[in-house]
């Protein structure tokens, strides 16, 4: 079994010349941190993370790792900022399989979208809420929690992942 973790980046500056270097703002500094312990405390710590390398990821990430209690593989690429679902994907697809939980670090509104292609559509009711929850909003710092039946990053499909968790900073609070 495979575990994928996407993280959208904690909260930023609204605005600066160059989108890639905006910074995180106090709330989203806080919202990391927890989101970290939250990870540990779950037991869902990835052993690999592929983060963006916009200003606004590295430092959400920079927030969550003293919290996990281990270091992961960590991998910049340049490749993940703003990307499509697609890319996404790809390189998820592109990972060793010598990982069993890996985390994406990215931005909005891929993410949000590689997401819902990825996890299955729940027909119980309590999952399918969670599901719902995501698809009606992505915020900043959310982090959707997918597992895959399978022995290969390279085999994961859209629609075969379960949605194990799906938690926003104000469900820490």
């Amino acid at each position: 079994m495979k575990r994928l973790l996407l993280l959208r980046h904690a909260k930023a500056e609204a605005h600066s010349a160059d989108d890639r270097q905006r910074a995180l703002i106090d709330r989203g500094r806080k919202d990391a941190v927890r989101m970290g312990r939250f990870l540990r405390e779950e037991h869902s710590v990835p052993d690999l993370v592929l983060c963006s390398d916009s200003k606004r990821t590295r430092e959400t990430l920079e927030l969550l790792l003293p919290e996990l209690g281990v270091k992961p593989q960590v991998q910049f690429l340049h490749e993940l900022y703003l990307a499509e679902p697609e890319l996404i994907l790809a390189v998820i697809r592109g990972a060793a399989d010598k990982f069993r939980a890996a985390m994406v670090v990215g931005h909005n509104p891929g993410l949000e979208q590689c997401a819902l292609v990825l996890a299955s559509v729940p027909l119980e009711k309590k999952l399918r809420k969670r599901y719902d929850t995501m698809d009606e909003k992505f915020p900043t710092c959310a982090l959707a929690v997918i597992d895959f039946a399978v022995l290969k990053w390279s085999n994961v499909r859209g629609g075969m992942g379960d949605l194990h968790a799906f938690v926003r900073p104000k469900d820490l609070e």
